[in-house]
C-alpha cells in the first residue's frame, strides 16, 4: 500500500485536536446547559439594565412573597427570617381533613421529606387553612401522627389575614370554607419557592408524575441556587 504522509498528519491532528475541543465543549459551551425554572406570578419590566454577553438587557421585577408571622408547632414565631438562603416546598393542610386525596398528600410529603431531609438548603413549609382551630399542639399532634419530624420542616397556623394574604397574594392559591360541605377547599398543591422569594413551580400533590417532577425541580434548583452563591448573585 502506498504511504501517504498526508493522511498521516491529519490523522495526528485529528488525535491531537479531538481532546482539546471536548475541554472546550464542557468548559464553555457546557456551563448552565440545563433549562432554569420558570418564575411564575406577574412580572413588569424595570428601569434598569444588566449585561449580556455586551448587550444591555432590561432587567425583570418578578413577583416575590412578602414577609409573615406565623407560629409553627412548637410554639415558635417564624418569617422569612427564620428561612434565610432556604428553599421551601410549601403546601397547604388541616388538621381536621380526611380522605383518601389527604393519605396521598401525606405518603408524598413524607416520601420527599425523606429524600431532603438531610439537605440544609431545603425546608418543608405545612400551612394550615384552618385558622381558627388549628393551633401549635393540633399541628405537633398531627405531625406526630403523620411522621412528620425535624429541624427541616414546619406546620405553620396564624390569624385569617396572614393566612389569607399568604396563600392568595403570595403562593397565588385559593382556600376557602366551604360551608355547604363543612370543610375547607384549597389547591392541593406543592409550591416550590427559591432563595428570594419567588415561586418557580407548582405540582399536584396527589399526582405521583406531578411529585417526581417535584423531586428533579428542587435539584435543579438547589444547583442554581448554588451556582449563584458561587458567581455572588
Amino acid at each position: 500500500m502506498k504511504y501517504n504522509p498526508t493522511k498521516k498528519i491529519l490523522i495526528l491532528a485529528t488525535i491531537l485536536l479531538v481532546p482539546g475541543f471536548l475541554y472546550y465543549l464542557l468548559q464553555q459551551q457546557g456551563e448552565n446547559r440545563y433549562k432554569p425554572l420558570p418564575i411564575f406570578g406577574p412580572k413588569q419590566v424595570a428601569s434598569t439594565f444588566h449585561s449580556v454577553k455586551g448587550k444591555q438587557i432590561p432587567d425583570t421585577i418578578y413577583h416575590v412573597i412578602n414577609d409573615f408571622k406565623f407560629i409553627n408547632q412548637n410554639s415558635e414565631e417564624v418569617s422569612w427570617k427564620n428561612f434565610n438562603d432556604k428553599v421551601l416546598v410549601v403546601n397547604l393542610f388541616y388538621t381536621r381533613a380526611s380522605g383518601n386525596g389527604i393519605d396521598i398528600t401525606n405518603k408524598y410529603l413524607k416520601d420527599i421529606y425523606k429524600e431532603f431531609e438531610k439537605n440544609h438548603l431545603i425546608q418543608f413549609v405545612n400551612l394550615s387553612v384552618d385558622y381558627l382551630n388549628d393551633q401549635p399542639q393540633d399541628l405537633a399532634n398531627y405531625a406526630k401522627t403523620f411522621g412528620l419530624k425535624g429541624k427541616t420542616i414546619d406546620l405553620l397556623t396564624g390569624d385569617s389575614t396572614q393566612v389569607k394574604q399568604f396563600v392568595r397574594n403570595g403562593l397565588r392559591l385559593d382556600a376557602f370554607y366551604n360551608v355547604a360541605e363543612g370543610k375547607f377547599v384549597y389547591n392541593n398543591m406543592f409550591v416550590l419557592i427559591d432563595t428570594k422569594h419567588r415561586v418557580r413551580g407548582y405540582y399536584e400533590a396527589t399526582s405521583k408524575e406531578a411529585v417526581s417532577k417535584l423531586e428533579d425541580e428542587i435539584k435543579v434548583l438547589i444547583a442554581e441556587e448554588l451556582r449563584n452563591i458561587k458567581d455572588g448573585r
